[in-house]
Order: C-alpha cells, then sequence, then structure tokens
C-alpha cells in the first residue's frame, strides 16, 4: 500500500509539473511573460526538465525575469543532466562561452553534450559540431563533414554551404566542384545569400 501510495504521488507530481509547464507554454504566446516565468520556475523546482529548459531560456533571454546567464547555465545544467537534447546543446553553448572552470575542462564537458545533442537529432548541434570540428586548432576535416551533412540533411542552408566549401576545397572529402555546385545551389534555393555569392563567384 505504501508503495502504491509513492507511485501515485509520483505520478502526481509529474502530471503537476507537465501541466505546469504547458501552462507556461500558453501564458508565453499570450504575451504574458511574468505569469509563464513563475509557471516555468514551480515546474523546474519539482524536477521537469522542459520546465527547467524553459527557464533556462526565460534567463538566457530576459522573458518574464530578469537576464542571467549564470542562472540561465544552472537550468539548462539540470535539464541536460536529464537528457534534455536541446539543453544538452544550449549547455554546451554556454560552458564553451561563459562556463565556469578550465577552458580544457569545459571544453571537453562540451563537446560530450555537443556530441550526445547532435546523436538525438539537434540540427543546431550538428551545424555547430560541424563547424567546430573544421575550424578546431586540431581540424578534424572528416568529423566536421560528416555533422555539416547531418544538419544539411535535416534542413540547415548555412551548413549545406559548408558542405559546398568542402566538396570544392577539398576538406574531409575528395575535392568535386560539380558535387559543391550540387550544395550550393541546395543552399541558395534555401535563400542562403553566402551561396547565392558563391555561384556567382
Amino acid at each position: 500500500l505504501e508503495e502504491a501510495a509513492f507511485q501515485l504521488q509520483q505520478i502526481f507530481r509529474i502530471d503537476i509539473s507537465i501541466a505546469l509547464n504547458i501552462l507556461g507554454i500558453e501564458s508565453m504566446r499570450a504575451g504574458h511573460c511574468r505569469v509563464a516565468f513563475t509557471c516555468f520556475k514551480l515546474a523546474a523546482d519539482r524536477g521537469y526538465s522542459k520546465a527547467q529548459f524553459n527557464v533556462g531560456l526565460c534567463y538566457e533571454h530576459g522573458r518574464g525575469t530578469e537576464k542571467d546567464l549564470e542562472k540561465a547555465g544552472f537550468y539548462y545544467c539540470q535539464a541536460a543532466s536529464s537528457r534534455h537534447p536541446m539543453a544538452q546543446y544550449r549547455y554546451a553553448r554556454y560552458l564553451l562561452q561563459h562556463g565556469p572552470g578550465s577552458l580544457q575542462d569545459r571544453h571537453h564537458k562540451a563537446v560530450a553534450l555537443l556530441e550526445q545533442a547532435a546523436g538525438a537529432g539537434i540540427t543546431e548541434a550538428q551545424a555547430y559540431l560541424g563547424v567546430f570540428y573544421m575550424r578546431g586548432l586540431q581540424p578534424q576535416e572528416k568529423r566536421g563533414l560528416k555533422y555539416l551533412l547531418q544538419a544539411a540533411n535535416s534542413g540547415d542552408a548555412q551548413s549545406r554551404f559548408h558542405v559546398g566549401v568542402c566538396y570544392e576545397q577539398g576538406l574531409g572529402v575528395q575535392q568535386n566542384l560539380a558535387e559543391a555546385l550540387r550544395h550550393y545551389r541546395q543552399s541558395a534555393a534555401a535563400g542562403n545569400r553566402q551561396a547565392r555569392d558563391r555561384l556567382r563567384a
């Protein structure tokens, strides 16, 4: 009986968190940012990862509360530890730009989080990793191209442009101008100005 009561409590806690998070989303859509932040915060403090991510967004962008990157990082970290893919991406970006600790530790942790987020299909993480591996201190071009292709295949026009550059310059792949043109055309058709400029050149 005690076990059943405990299970019911857990379900009730989760259901309230889900309801609060939904109420927060609806409030944000209606332009009631302070109400939204309060709902997100209540659900986040109950351990609901989607709400923790939303609180992070509120702090990062100053919606419904004062802008505070440190607090945004804290809530992204909480959600990322529950394997929330977009939070993993955001927390990795936070670590690389603002995070505490040594640069090497932050760098190592951020890359691991970006890899997880990219593996979960987060296009932004794939694109970020692609450029990161291409431009790093020790470039890993094949690895970078792999992530750029993933992001490009998810519809990211900027990554499609970068794939074209890889084919044009032979970065991580054998040089192939026809393939470069194909990628530039696709990127340009999706509205990428750099790709249009490159095609003119």
